[in-house]
């Protein structure tokens, strides 16, 4: 065998050079491991998008894995739940996450975003008196992008502003958590105390909520009814800890790579500041393309086969979303951005049609997508009309970091600030 057709080694998961840049990695397992057994996670990695896409629809692939992965730190969840019980777990959640259930709280969002994009420019304010530059800094992540989607959801939940830092630590906590793949006891310990703590926090006032008529969501859930079932205390407890994870870290990150990846191509920040039409199609390739879910675990209930490889019953299965979203039998040109791309279809990407899988596909379609395109599209809006001129500061280079949930960790820019009346 020549030189040129042996396969490179396996990539690990695990590696610094794997943490740095992940991209290239999937290509590798793509091309020569669609199915490989990591030895370090005792999982298997699954890395091609019909096979990923597969997996989401295919009942021989359980969410068991969560009963040991997300469990111990939020209780049992949604995510958790098969058959029955979870199509009524469904039910009572959709009307929230959904059309008029939505609409609903959309004030908050944009009021959100509003208030801390105000606090950025007012920041960038007190540099320009102090600098007498002319011109606004700030970083995005550590100042809006972190704080954004925390803060809609505690208010969503109808619970005080002054809880907002609380539960900011705590979400940190939580995320840390579930890129622990390593096991740090430290992280472990920190999310153990971060689940006692929301437990202990949440389980009066929604004992209280029981039988307010508050209509915020804490108070709706609380109320809610499917053929006369309703969620356990501990359900929406847990819940409302899940919720730190979907509806904090997922938008955080995407918020954050959707303007890196405007920064990186000024030709298409330009054609969508021009035309706001074109903001779903921005939502929808940043998903495709920087998605800030990177990989999820399931386990197989029977004997698997994925391109000639057999994954035995009861194993872990790294899905791994970045990769099947980059993968160039779905999708042309898949490492570049592109938000006229005809191969991504921008009408049902937020739906369980979906042909990316960022937002997961069937029966455990997220059902939160609506919120964070809503999110996005707020978070876009303002930052093209409130910051004018964005760009990165001199110097400053983005720098992905994460391993199960990905972005960068912070985005350095200025913009220009109206000189004062």
């Amino acid at each position: 065998m020549s030189q040129s057709t042996i396969a490179p080694q396996a990539p690990d998961i695990l590696s610094p050079e794997y943490i740095a840049d992940p991209y290239p990695s999937h290509k590798i397992l793509r091309d020569h491991y669609p199915a490989v057994h990591h030895e370090a996670t005792q999982s298997w990695l699954i890395s091609r998008y019909a096979d990923v896409a597969d997996a989401f629809r295919n009942p021989a692939f359980s969410s068991k894995n969560y009963d040991w992965q997300l469990e111990p730190v939020h209780g049992r969840t949604i995510l958790q739940m098969e058959g029955k019980e979870h199509a009524t777990h469904r039910q009572l959640l959709n009307p929230f996450f959904r059309g008029k259930g939505l609409e609903a709280f959309l004030p908050i969002i944009t009021q959100n975003a509003a208030e801390l994009v105000q606090q950025a420019v007012r920041r960038a304010a007190d540099d320009l008196v102090e600098n007498f530059s002319g011109r606004g800094r700030v970083d995005l992540v550590a100042e809006f992008t972190t704080w954004f989607p925390i803060n809609v959801m505690v208010d969503m939940l109808g619970l005080p502003k002054s809880d907002h830092e609380r539960f900011h630590r705590w979400y940190h906590a939580v995320i840390a958590h579930l890129n622990n793949l390593a096991g740090d006891p430290a992280i472990t310990a920190a999310a153990d105390q971060t689940r006692e703590e929301l437990r202990e926090y949440m389980l009066p006032i929604i004992r209280e909520r029981r039988t307010g008529d508050g209509d915020d969501l804490l108070s709706r859930l609380c109320r809610a009814e499917v053929d006369g079932e309703q969620m356990s205390d501990e359900e929406i407890k847990a819940f409302v800890s899940l919720l730190l994870v979907a509806g904090g870290e997922t938008t955080d990150k995407a918020i954050a790579s959707m303007v890196r990846n405007l920064l990186d191509n000024p030709e298409q920040l330009e054609a969508v500041r021009a035309d706001r039409g074109l903001t779903d199609a921005v939502i929808a390739e940043t998903l495709r393309y920087t998605g800030p879910v990177h990989m999820i675990m399931r386990q197989t209930e029977e004997p698997v086969e994925i391109e000639g490889t057999t994954i035995p019953t009861g194993q872990t299965c790294i899905l791994m979303l970045a990769s099947a979203n980059r993968d160039e039998r779905h999708f042309a040109n898949p490492d570049t951005f592109d938000i006229h791309r005809p191969d991504l279809d921008v009408s049902r990407a937020f739906s369980g049609g979906a042909n990316h899988v960022q937002f997961i596909l069937g029966r455990h379609f997220c059902v939160g997508s609506l919120l964070a395109r809503e999110e996005m599209t707020v978070a876009l809006n303002l930052v093209l009309d409130r910051l004018p001129n964005l760009r990165y500061q001199e110097g400053f280079t983005p720098k992905e970091v994460g391993l199960y949930t990905r972005s960068v960790e912070s985005l350095l820019v200025e913009f220009d600030v109206p000189a004062a009346s």
